[in-house]
């Protein structure tokens, strides 16, 4: 018989992908009060983000591909959380492709993932009645307008480009989640995840922050690809755990933005990163190439409203915390010709 709540003395609680990124950091705050399974194939999550956390006996992970099924109760590593008895409380999805350069290389795994893979978490979430967060993307906005995008926004996608594979696999995802409520009454939610940095984001995954602190190390000339004055938002990493905890824990079922709603010019946070670094490097201006999109910026009204949240730590700590963390990184150091 399924339960919502724990019947022992913590939650079960189940991350899809939690050795990426977001999924490892978000493993590290839920394990301090729960059990964690951690599902991941490292596909493009590593060990390393969660090999601190393999003899934490509230932690267990699983080395599978969510595309194929999966029976938790038959696993011996998930004995001792008796799945059998208690089931799982909490589902949270991050499995997928996030960068263009990974999802490029990966694209049919990408629409794969977030499709046979999410209808695999949301029938394991049916099951057991569970909680599940869909981590989206704004991707699924299509082409915005340059003013902080609502949630309400529906904007074009041409779904035969090269970027709009993690659009569309993100947009089917969200219905999929949807239908899967109205039929049948899971307790799922969408948190639509916009442009994130911080501690563990790959060095070669092709994004704004680690290509900058890689050219500043190295003392390269910073690209930034548009025009000069073009804003973006940034928010840390350990905003969006806290964010997404919260929405889990609300009744709210979206979808929301998560982001932050303080702007910031390309240069500026070029030049903060030379700054930290004391790098010499100058900062150069590219046009954009074909492929290459700013993503919208965010209206977080409803975050703020709904679940009483908003990003606190500023660009200046979350930078720093991160050149510390990639400065670190075997191979950021290139040899210098001779």
């Amino acid at each position: 018989m399924p339960v919502k709540k724990a019947i022992f003395d913590k939650k079960n609680i189940l991350v899809i992908g939690g050795a990426g990124f977001v999924g490892s950091h978000l493993c590290d705050e839920l394990v301090k009060e729960n059990k964690v399974i951690c599902i991941d194939d490292f596909s493009t999550g590593s060990e390393k983000n969660i090999e601190h956390l393999l003899q934490d006996p509230n932690f267990r992970f699983i080395n599978h591909n969510i595309v194929n099924p999966i029976s938790l109760e038959t696993l011996p590593e998930l004995e001792v959380f008796k799945v059998k008895f208690q089931g799982v409380q909490e589902i949270y999805f991050l499995a997928s492709p996030t960068s263009p350069v990974t999802y490029s290389k990966m694209a049919v795994e990408t629409l794969l993932v977030n499709s046979v893979g999410l209808r695999h978490a949301l029938d394991i979430a049916v099951k057991y009645k569970a909680q599940l967060l869909f981590g989206s993307s704004p991707a699924v906005y299509g082409q915005a307008t340059d003013k902080p995008t609502k949630e309400s926004f529906v904007g074009p996608v041409n779904h035969l480009t090269p970027r709009s594979v993690f659009a569309e696999a993100k947009r089917f995802g969200e219905a999929l989640v949807d239908n899967y409520r109205k039929a049948y009454g899971v307790d799922a939610r969408i948190a639509r995840i916009f442009n994130c940095y911080g501690t563990r984001v790959l060095l070669s995954d092709g994004r704004m922050i680690p290509e900058m602190i890689k050219s500043a190390i190295n003392n390269r000339d910073i690209v930034i690809y548009g025009k000069k004055g073009e804003p973006l938002s940034l928010f840390y990493i350990s905003d969006l755990i806290r964010g997404m905890m919260k929405f889990m824990e609300s009744s709210e079922v979206g979808p929301i933005n998560l982001a932050s709603e303080w702007k910031v010019k390309m240069e500026e946070v070029a030049k903060k990163i030379i700054e930290i670094t004391g790098s010499t490097s100058k900062i150069v201006y590219q046009e954009k190439p074909s492929n290459f999109d700013i993503q919208p910026l965010a209206d977080i009204s409803l975050a703020k409203e709904k679940l009483g949240w908003f990003p606190i730590i500023l660009m200046d700590e979350g930078l720093k915390k991160t050149v510390d963390y990639l400065s670190a990184q075997q191979g950021i150091r290139e040899v210098p010709l001779v």
